[in-house]
């Protein structure tokens, strides 16, 4: 069974949670707090599903970036001699 036939049956089970939940309403009531929150919790499990499906729609991302080769060679120490020591301050200069 692929990603979509699995989401299409839960999509098919939250339709029959909806169904339920309308003839529970309508025999108990949709005044109270408890039948609110279970609506509100298939509401928010159909917005969740909603996402699952865009997800799964979406081509997949590559799962391991490209290697970048970084050279054993020592750096240019001219790079560094504009900079303050990171933490020391200047050189010039004594920590308070």
């Amino acid at each position: 069974m692929s990603v979509h036939d699995d989401i299409t049956a839960v999509q098919r089970c939250l339709d029959d949670l909806q169904r339920s939940l309308g003839r529970l309403e309508h025999g108990i009531g949709g005044g109270g707090l408890e039948i609110r929150r279970v609506r509100l919790d298939a509401d928010h499990l159909r917005e969740s599903v909603a996402l699952l499906r865009e997800a799964a729609a979406a081509p997949a991302a590559p799962g391991r970036p490209d290697l970048v080769t970084i050279s054993d060679a020592p750096y240019d120490i001219t790079l560094w001699t504009d900079s303050d020591d990171e933490g020391l301050g200047a050189r010039d200069r004594r920590a308070p």
